[in-house]
């Protein structure tokens, strides 16, 4: 029973080795690829916002200024939350499959060392 249980805890550094490491990844990836991209989609997306509230062409008044800073914040935040999260938990499934592979390889040679030790008996 011990044994099983050292067994699970393993299993789980795996997991938790590929959960960090996706992580690590998916901000490295955020800070490289995704920073300037959705700073300028969330930008656009409060100009548009401001432009159907206060009408087009925006003035120098604060309130959409701060719409247009608001929005380029959220968009910055929620593309860093789909890089990070989603390639955490790619790396977390991947630790999962690494884990079940070695779980197999240990069932499939505990069952040819006890098949072994049948046919000695047997002779």
């Amino acid at each position: 029973m011990k044994e099983e249980v050292g067994e699970m805890k393993a299993g789980n550094n795996i997991a938790k080795k590929g959960l960090y490491m996706g992580a690590g990844v998916g901000l490295l990836l955020f800070a490289v690829i995704g920073l300037l991209p959705s700073s300028f989609i969330g930008g656009v997306l409060g100009l548009k916002i401001a432009g159907n509230l206060f009408g087009m062409p925006l003035g120098v008044a604060v309130l959409p200024r701060m719409i247009v800073g608001l929005t380029m914040v959220l968009g910055v935040l929620v593309t860093g939350l789909v890089f990070v999260v989603g390639i955490s938990l790619i790396g977390w499934l991947g630790g999962h499959v690494v884990d079940l592979v070695v779980a197999s390889k240990e069932v499939v040679s505990e069952l040819g060392a006890e098949k072994k030790k049948a046919v000695r008996q047997e002779r």
